[in-house]
């Protein structure tokens, strides 16, 4: 009886995978400590009559806002009233704040190495043009 003997392939090592950084639903201590001076250093010299909101639970609503999606009236009423967070969100990214803020972040990722250069993505939303282009379309093709 012949054998016949086949060479087998050897298994090759994976790399294991990373474990992926913790989602960030509020701001750590840390993290607040490199905030606080940008959003300090974009409030106006001269005090207002208002009192100030709390910048703090403010970003949480925020991160909240953007990480689920809900709508700002979906907003839990731990966050402050909505209308405040909406407020100083469209405040702070008019005046830059929040640009600034994302790159403290993506800092802080890239240095723990949870951030992936390599690969990007780009999302988008198309809708309909409701008053745009001609009002005539095209011609129909049936006789009338």
């Amino acid at each position: 009886m012949a054998t016949t003997t086949t060479k087998r392939k050897p298994k090759t090592k994976r790399k294991p995978k990373s474990k992926p950084l913790p989602t960030i639903w509020e701001v750590p201590d840390a993290l607040w400590e490199q905030i606080e001076p940008i959003l300090r250093e974009f409030w106006p010299k001269k005090p207002t009559g208002r009192r100030v909101a709390n910048w703090r639970k403010v970003l949480n609503g925020i991160i909240f806002r953007m990480r689920s999606g809900c709508q700002w009236d979906q907003l839990p009423s731990k966050f402050g009233p909505k209308s405040t967070v909406h407020d100083w969100f469209q405040r702070w990214s008019a005046g830059g704040v929040m640009e600034r803020i994302w790159r403290v972040l993506t800092a802080a990722c890239d240095e723990l190495g949870g951030v992936d250069w390599q690969w990007q993505a780009a999302d988008a939303c198309l809708g309909k043009a409701r008053f745009g282009g001609k009002k005539d379309g095209q011609e129909s093709h049936r006789p009338r």
